[in-house]
Protein backbone atom coordinates (compact mmCIF):
# COMPACT_ATOMS: atom_id res chain seq x y z
CA UNK A 1 0.00 0.00 0.00
CA UNK A 2 1.06 3.46 -0.86
CA UNK A 3 1.06 6.10 2.19
CA UNK A 4 -1.29 8.91 1.36
CA UNK A 5 -0.77 12.99 2.71
CA UNK A 6 -2.38 12.45 5.88
CA UNK A 7 -0.24 8.99 6.96
CA UNK A 8 3.25 10.62 5.60
CA UNK A 9 2.40 14.14 7.52
CA UNK A 10 1.73 11.66 10.90
CA UNK A 11 4.95 9.65 10.41
CA UNK A 12 6.54 13.09 10.36
CA UNK A 13 4.93 14.31 13.34
CA UNK A 14 4.13 11.56 15.99
CA UNK A 15 7.16 9.59 15.63
CA UNK A 16 9.71 10.23 18.25
CA UNK A 17 12.24 11.32 15.60
CA UNK A 18 10.52 12.69 12.69
CA UNK A 19 10.26 10.60 9.13
CA UNK A 20 11.53 13.75 7.16
CA UNK A 21 12.89 16.59 8.80
CA UNK A 22 12.57 19.60 8.07
CA UNK A 23 8.94 18.82 7.50
CA UNK A 24 6.93 21.00 4.82
CA UNK A 25 3.04 20.81 3.61
CA UNK A 26 2.89 21.41 0.37
CA UNK A 27 4.60 24.47 -1.03
CA UNK A 28 6.18 25.96 -3.87
CA UNK A 29 9.35 27.07 -4.80
CA UNK A 30 10.19 30.81 -6.53
CA UNK A 31 11.74 31.23 -8.98
CA UNK A 32 10.83 28.18 -10.55
CA UNK A 33 7.44 27.40 -9.42
CA UNK A 34 7.54 24.03 -9.05
CA UNK A 35 6.33 22.03 -5.71
CA UNK A 36 7.75 20.74 -2.88
CA UNK A 37 6.94 19.08 0.64
CA UNK A 38 3.91 16.90 1.12
CA UNK A 39 2.16 15.47 -2.06
CA UNK A 40 -1.06 13.52 -2.51
CA UNK A 41 0.78 10.79 -2.26
CA UNK A 42 4.47 11.44 -2.01
CA UNK A 43 6.93 13.69 -0.16
CA UNK A 44 9.26 15.95 -2.93
CA UNK A 45 12.59 16.83 -1.80
CA UNK A 46 14.82 19.90 -2.18
CA UNK A 47 18.67 19.80 -3.27
CA UNK A 48 21.25 20.91 -0.45
CA UNK A 49 23.68 22.43 -2.92
CA UNK A 50 23.69 24.07 -6.12
CA UNK A 51 23.17 21.91 -9.15
CA UNK A 52 25.17 22.10 -12.67
CA UNK A 53 25.04 19.10 -14.79
CA UNK A 54 26.27 19.24 -18.02
CA UNK A 55 24.69 17.13 -21.69
CA UNK A 56 24.56 13.39 -20.72
CA UNK A 57 26.75 13.98 -17.69
CA UNK A 58 26.14 11.95 -14.23
CA UNK A 59 26.36 13.96 -10.99
CA UNK A 60 26.03 12.59 -7.54
CA UNK A 61 23.36 15.45 -5.11
CA UNK A 62 22.09 15.71 -1.55
CA UNK A 63 18.55 16.33 -0.58
CA UNK A 64 18.36 18.75 2.06
CA UNK A 65 15.90 16.70 4.50
CA UNK A 66 17.09 14.15 6.54
CA UNK A 67 14.96 10.78 6.39
CA UNK A 68 14.23 8.24 9.23
CA UNK A 69 12.24 5.67 6.98
CA UNK A 70 10.24 3.10 10.33
CA UNK A 71 10.94 -0.32 10.29
CA UNK A 72 7.28 -0.77 8.51
CA UNK A 73 8.15 1.30 5.46
CA UNK A 74 10.14 1.53 2.53
CA UNK A 75 10.56 4.20 0.33
CA UNK A 76 11.59 4.79 -3.57
CA UNK A 77 12.90 7.66 -4.82
CA UNK A 78 11.37 9.01 -8.29
CA UNK A 79 11.44 11.79 -10.96
CA UNK A 80 9.89 14.99 -10.87
CA UNK A 81 7.72 15.34 -14.02
CA UNK A 82 9.38 18.98 -14.35
CA UNK A 83 12.90 17.90 -14.57
CA UNK A 84 12.13 14.98 -16.29
CA UNK A 85 10.42 16.83 -19.13
CA UNK A 86 13.99 19.17 -19.13
CA UNK A 87 16.13 15.33 -19.97
CA UNK A 88 16.84 15.39 -15.79
CA UNK A 89 16.91 11.43 -14.51
CA UNK A 90 17.14 10.35 -10.80
CA UNK A 91 17.87 6.85 -10.32
CA UNK A 92 15.24 5.19 -9.28
CA UNK A 93 16.62 3.86 -5.92
CA UNK A 94 14.76 1.96 -3.13
CA UNK A 95 15.13 3.61 0.67
CA UNK A 96 15.14 0.18 2.94
CA UNK A 97 13.41 0.29 5.97
CA UNK A 98 15.49 1.53 9.07
CA UNK A 99 17.80 4.10 6.90
CA UNK A 100 18.46 7.15 8.95
CA UNK A 101 20.60 10.36 7.22
CA UNK A 102 20.77 12.64 4.45
CA UNK A 103 19.78 10.71 0.76
CA UNK A 104 22.44 10.92 -2.05
CA UNK A 105 20.83 11.62 -4.78
CA UNK A 106 22.01 9.85 -8.53
CA UNK A 107 21.21 12.29 -11.15
CA UNK A 108 21.86 11.84 -15.21
CA UNK A 109 21.69 14.70 -18.05
CA UNK A 110 19.75 13.13 -20.73
CA UNK A 111 19.26 16.55 -22.51
CA UNK A 112 21.85 18.40 -25.15
CA UNK A 113 21.78 21.35 -22.66
CA UNK A 114 23.17 22.43 -19.23
CA UNK A 115 21.24 22.20 -16.01
CA UNK A 116 21.15 24.09 -12.98
CA UNK A 117 19.24 24.15 -10.05
CA UNK A 118 19.98 26.09 -6.88
CA UNK A 119 19.89 25.30 -3.00
CA UNK A 120 16.46 24.65 -2.23
CA UNK A 121 15.36 23.61 -5.48
CA UNK A 122 12.75 20.78 -5.53
CA UNK A 123 14.11 17.80 -6.83
CA UNK A 124 12.92 14.00 -6.54
CA UNK A 125 9.94 12.64 -4.69
CA UNK A 126 9.78 9.79 -2.72
CA UNK A 127 6.71 7.21 -2.33
CA UNK A 128 6.62 5.37 0.61
CA UNK A 129 5.37 1.92 0.94
CA UNK A 130 3.76 0.13 3.95
CA UNK A 131 5.41 -3.26 4.66
CA UNK A 132 2.54 -6.18 5.57
CA UNK A 133 4.74 -6.29 8.89
CA UNK A 134 7.69 -4.01 10.33
CA UNK A 135 10.93 -5.88 8.92
CA UNK A 136 13.12 -8.03 11.08
CA UNK A 137 16.45 -7.19 9.45
CA UNK A 138 16.08 -2.60 8.98
CA UNK A 139 18.87 -1.14 7.11
CA UNK A 140 22.01 -0.78 8.85
CA UNK A 141 24.43 -0.92 5.72
CA UNK A 142 27.88 1.33 4.62
CA UNK A 143 25.15 4.57 4.24
CA UNK A 144 23.58 4.43 7.66
CA UNK A 145 23.73 7.60 8.91
CA UNK A 146 25.36 10.04 5.73
CA UNK A 147 26.06 13.59 5.93
CA UNK A 148 24.12 16.25 4.05
CA UNK A 149 26.71 15.94 1.15
CA UNK A 150 27.01 13.50 -1.28
CA UNK A 151 28.24 10.01 -0.24
CA UNK A 152 29.85 8.29 -3.14
CA UNK A 153 29.82 4.46 -3.12
CA UNK A 154 31.68 2.37 -1.01
CA UNK A 155 32.64 -0.54 -2.78
CA UNK A 156 35.68 -2.76 -2.61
Amino acid sequence: MILPAQQIRALCAHLMKPMIYPFHERKTHEPTGMTYGLGPASYDLTLDQELVIGPGKFVLASAAERLSIPNMLQAKVGDKSSWARLGLQAFNTTIDPGFDGFLTLELVNHSSSVLRAARGTPIVMLEFHLLSDPTEHPYAGRYQYQPAEPVPAKVK
